[in-house]
């Protein structure tokens, strides 16, 4: 390595690096010299540990000094002595994440609790086996805890073998007495998830509205036994509260006391009701509520009509984020009105609103200037000609207009022309798009990141012969595409750091192998099913692209333990999924 530049001071350089959205953009640097080496390593804030990786968590934890936050992925081992060496590394953390874990770490986050006392947030979604006296010792162990997730807890252990009923049986369960708990000992609480906590009752949530002052945000989906009174009652508790996301309200009716909760909520600035049953009676009663609502989530509820819709809408014409997937009654005419109210939004989600076709997504292009992300996903796209009086959109960056059955390559060149600035752009299972709309996308949206077009079945000859400067993902699963394709993503695309092959019949290791000398960046490939494709050395692709950091390899390959080894310590997991 050379030495470092010395132009600019450390400082200027860390001001520079910090401008970088993810941390893998630091990677390169740290090859440069010795001195961004050293910077880079104290900018890393994050770190994701995977069981592999274990051998090599004292080298990390010294490398990067700065760590903050720690997540665990895909380990299936006991986390009680690695949480142990962690807690022995003096570092500061603030955030853990636990989730999907098949036993709780009691030993180990009792012993990292000695040390990390200022852990501010601590996710446990999907943990086998949670019970009260896990909550009690996440209580006694982190009092300084601001963000607590425990939702959707695996409580279900199997079949006992000695049990002919093939009944399931339940393991641990955690209930009121373990979250009163915590709402005694978590002062600084702020956000919880409950989420997915069937055994919980209005009790629990009643205590932690009153213990817990610091409260903005609850997320109870899925909790059957807490009811709308329970609810309402948070309400009138919490007069910080600003996010509510519930599920299932309005059976068979909405309470009056619940309804007229909202009127003590004067902070709330998002609101999630998905599959409720929401009569124009209660969207009024939130109209007339006068909330500073910005994002508002009523996916696949039940009994909704324009009349309640259309008036919450207009009394909250601040929102920001509006979520209505799977409302199947809105029309194009509906939505023509709609966007009158909808000046300042950002996020709009009409997935599954099936008679909405392109009038409705030139109204959104139209009237709402500041909108970044379209989601119409199923919906009639392309059954109509779009309107000749097209307008250019430059804020909208993301689409997702996956399932479009009617969806053609005269449409997606008009959507290149609203939105030249695109840069995250979903078309999977667009059956009627050819690789003519594809090559148009990518000529008219020059900052395109990240292009999915899995199961497009007419894509067959992707020859990209223009420079794609910013394409970062390509998902290309199942097209018919070969080895001439590959050779042109490999060398048109320079940017390229994940590409998703699976199920590419026709592809080679002749086309893979042009991507792998081409595509410098690239992180991830994923040949699973691409039965065609014979690897003999996946060492070869390893030591011929540093960069590789994950392979899934066809079923027909899978490289011995003392490969695998050597191919993790040159950084790159290789698995068959």
């Amino acid at each position: 390595m050379a030495d470092q530049p010395r132009e600019l001071p450390e400082e200027c350089w860390e001001l520079v690096f910090n401008s970088f959205d993810h941390h893998s953009y630091l990677e390169p640097l740290s090859l440069v010299s010795h001195g961004f080496l050293s910077i880079t390593n104290h900018l890393r804030y994050t770190l994701t540990i995977t069981e592999p990786a274990l051998p090599f968590l004292p080298q990390l934890l010294r490398r990067f000094p700065n760590l903050k936050k720690f997540r665990f992925q895909q380990f299936l081992g006991d986390l009680s002595p690695i949480l142990h060496q962690i807690s022995l590394s003096g570092l500061d953390l603030e955030s853990l994440c636990l989730s999907n874990q098949k036993s709780f770490p009691l030993l180990g986050l009792r012993s990292l609790g000695s040390k990390a006392r200022n852990l501010k947030e601590l996710i446990c979604f999907n943990v086998f086996n949670l019970q009260d006296a896990d909550l009690i010792e996440i209580g006694n162990s982190f009092p300084f805890l601001e963000v607590l997730d425990i939702s959707y807890p695996d409580y279900y252990c199997g079949v006992s073998l000695n049990d002919s009923s093939d009944t399931p049986t339940y393991s641990g369960v955690v209930g009121d007495h373990g979250v009163i708990y915590i709402s005694s000992t978590l002062k600084r609480l702020c956000k919880i998830n409950l989420s997915g906590n069937p055994f919980l009752t209005d009790n629990a949530l009643v205590a932690l509205s009153s213990n817990c002052v610091l409260l903005t945000e609850i997320e109870i989906r899925h909790c059957d036994f807490i009811t709308q009174r329970g609810i309402g009652l948070a309400m009138r508790n919490s007069a910080n509260l600003k996010c509510i996301s519930a599920n299932g309200i309005g059976v068979p009716s909405i309470d009056s006391f619940f309804k007229d909760s909202f009127f003590y909520v004067r902070a709330l600035c998002e609101l999630d009701l998905s599959h409720s049953f929401l009569s124009d009676e209660f969207l009024c009663s939130i109209g007339e509520a006068c909330l500073p609502l910005k994002k508002l989530v009523l996916s696949h509820c039940y009994c909704l009509s324009f009349v309640g819709i259309s008036f919450l809408l207009s009394k909250h014409q601040s929102l920001v984020y509006l979520d209505l997937q799977g409302a199947n009654f809105l029309t194009d005419e509906h939505m023509a009105e709609l966007t009158k109210f909808l000046g300042n939004l950002t996020f709009i989600n009409l997935g599954l609103c099936s008679k909405l076709t392109n009038a409705t997504f030139f109204n959104l292009t139209t009237n709402c200037p500041l909108l970044n992300t379209i989601n119409m996903e199923r919906t009639n796209l392309g059954v109509e000609e779009f309107s000749t009086e097209v307008v250019v959109h430059a804020h909208v960056k993301s689409l997702f207009l996956s399932g479009n059955n009617s969806l053609n390559d005269e449409c997606i060149k008009k959507v290149a022309y609203v939105c030249p600035n695109l840069e995250v752009l979903d078309l999977a299972c667009c059956f009627n798009l050819t690789e003519e709309g594809i090559i148009e996308i990518l000529k008219g949206c020059q900052q395109i990141r990240s292009l999915e077009i899995n199961v497009c079945r007419e894509v067959k000859n992707l020859q990209i012969d223009f420079e794609v400067p910013r394409l970062e993902v390509l998902k290309a699963q199942k097209l018919i595409i070969d080895d001439e394709a590959l050779a042109f993503i490999g060398k048109r695309c320079p940017r390229l750091s994940k590409l998703d092959l699976k199920g590419c019949f026709n592809v080679t290791a002749k086309g893979v192998k042009e991507v792998i000398l081409n595509c410098r960046a690239l992180k991830e490939i994923n040949l699973r099913w691409c039965d065609n494709v014979r690897i003999n050395n996946v060492a070869w692709m390893v030591c011929s692209r540093p960069s590789l950091r994950k392979i899934i390899v066809p079923p027909c390959y899978l490289p011995g333990m003392k490969e695998k080894d050597f191919l993790l310590r040159h950084g790159c997991l290789v698995c068959e999924n």
